[in-house]
């Protein structure tokens, strides 16, 4: 197995690649990911391989970059409308007011990039998530008690609930800063990873896919 990068700061994709006890450095990406208002498959997969590629080219050794991005998609209409992180605490209100008792779908592009040669494998993998009936003031308490401001649509799926053998739990540190409150979410379909940063399974398939076809 080459030396694998991950092109990303992030701290969640950084845990979920370690609880999948993958050895990875990181180094970050200096592309700027383009914004859209609606979505387009093409537009995720570019972003995600333009992180891993700035990188890839950037290293002269034999390695293999890993890229991502995550949009999180609400239909509205014949509309696919993105949920982009929030500038300011009345746009996350906003974005998770809409969300309130709807489902909606979250996106993750991953892309491998070889260092020496650049062949690239890109891929995407969705997940739908359904949000309970919120009230403005369970919407305005979570905004006050955690940090929507980095995330995408507003939320992460980790504040509400935790990943385990028994499928989910309600995450700890939601149930200290919210006792009074049920998690917003009441339901997803598809990979609970992918809804954090990065699809663990998806991730490993490809891994293994690219090795086949290098």
């Amino acid at each position: 197995m080459k030396k694998i990068i991950l092109a990303s700061n992030s701290p969640r994709r950084k845990e979920i690649l370690t609880k999948a006890n993958i050895s990875f450095t990181v180094v970050k990406s200096n592309y700027k990911e383009e914004s859209f208002k609606f979505y387009n498959e093409s537009f995720i997969k570019k972003n995600s391989l333009n992180k891993a590629l700035d990188v890839a080219k950037s290293i002269d050794y034999n390695a293999l970059v890993i890229g991502a991005d995550t949009m999180v998609i609400l239909e509205e209409g014949k509309c696919s409308v993105c949920l982009l992180k929030p500038e300011d605490n009345s746009q996350a209100f906003s974005m998770l007011k809409n969300l309130s008792g709807k489902t909606h779908k979250v996106v993750t592009s991953i892309s491998l990039v070889e260092t020496l040669s650049l062949k690239e494998l890109t891929e995407i993998e969705e997940t739908f998530v359904t949000f309970r009936p919120l009230s403005d003031k369970e919407i305005e308490k979570y905004i006050e008690k955690f940090n929507p401001l980095d995330k995408a649509g507003s939320y992460g799926v980790q504040d509400f609930l935790e990943y385990n053998a028994c499928k989910y739990k309600l995450a700890e540190n939601f149930k200290k800063l919210m006792p009074d409150c049920e998690s917003f979410i009441s339901k997803i379909d598809g990979d609970y990873y992918n809804v954090m940063g990065i699809s663990l399974d998806k991730l490993k398939n490809m891994l293994e896919e690219f090795d086949k076809i290098i």
